[in-house]
């Protein structure tokens, strides 16, 4: 029989997130119990955050990563630094290594509460992102949404942050395109054998991008942390930009600000961002069944 796990509704922007802390259990957070919370609107999201016990050594944390159709995902920025909000409360560490799918992970919380993740290295080869046909040049390649002549979004820029994405460069304002319309189609376009994350990015100053993104396996999301940082990548390597920018989320509620810094030094991409606590809970990872903490249920709720 399943026993009740600590859980946490948290969000990165508005990325709805639950950390779920699966440390000291065997077994995951099944694609079922993903499917239930996500129908609850207490505990719609678009990413799981599983806390799983060490599996290399040296690391804090394994990391399994759900998205809301009980899919698996490798990689979720803003749902990382929800994970270094809530363990950094826990034990007053600042600094985290962690090992997700994707590969290891590292992230410090500063003083002023906001908190960088390493996503790593972009991978920009048409292989490893991947597309279902070569492209010798991934800052542009052949994909349109719309008429021949007259295309409503064209030529976007590809990159993998452990997860593929497709940035398609605009001129309007990002509210002006139908991203719930488009962004299933695109989505599952057969040039992404793994599917893709989408995102419609307008460059708004030197070093600014407004950005919004169709989630891969979640939808239209208010965040998404790598396709932020695919966004800062693809925008330095058209040109566009220099390689630290700040991208304003315009979905987000306020709109909110990543800061993007793809280093010279080693070619890795950093996030800065915040993370937002909003409840908790116990949960059941097998099936979904939760309940709040009785100090966080709204009066309301409880009459």
């Amino acid at each position: 029989m399943s026993q009740k796990v600590q859980f946490a509704r948290m969000n990165g922007l508005g990325n709805k997130i639950l950390v779920i802390d699966m440390r000291g259990r065997a077994g995951r957070v099944t694609p079922e119990a993903a499917i239930a919370l996500a129908a609850d609107p207490q505990t719609s999201f678009d990413q799981i955050m599983a806390v799983h016990d060490p599996r290399a050594a040296g690391t804090d944390a394994f990391i399994d990563i759900l998205n809301c159709d009980g899919t698996k995902a490798q990689a979720c920025g803003n749902g990382t630094r929800c994970v270094v909000q809530a363990l950094a409360a826990e034990t007053g560490k600042r600094h985290f290594l962690f090992h997700t799918v994707a590969g290891l992970l590292e992230a410090d919380e500063h003083p002023d509460g906001s908190i960088s993740v390493d996503m790593g290295k972009p991978r920009l080869g048409w292989s490893e992102i991947p597309l279902a046909e070569e492209f010798h040049d991934t800052r542009r390649i052949e994909l349109q949404i719309g008429p021949i002549d007259a295309p409503i979004l064209h030529s976007p820029a590809v990159v993998s942050m452990g997860n593929p994405h497709a940035i398609f460069w605009v001129e309007k304002d990002v509210w002006s395109y139908d991203l719930e319309r488009f962004g299933p189609l695109l989505e599952n376009h057969p040039i992404f054998p793994e599917r893709a994350n989408i995102t419609i990015a307008q460059v708004t100053g030197k070093d600014t991008l407004t950005t919004r993104t169709w989630e891969r396996g979640a939808g239209l999301t208010l965040a998404c942390g790598s396709a932020a940082c695919a966004a800062g990548v693809a925008a330095a390597r058209t040109g566009r930009t220099g390689r630290r920018v700040t991208i304003k989320v315009a979905s987000a509620l306020p709109p909110g600000e990543l800061i993007i810094d793809w280093r010279e030094r080693d070619d890795h991409v950093v996030m800065t961002g915040p993370a937002t606590w909003e409840w908790s809970g116990m949960v059941d990872p097998q099936t979904g069944e939760f309940s709040r903490d009785a100090a966080d249920v709204p009066e309301a709720a409880e009459r």
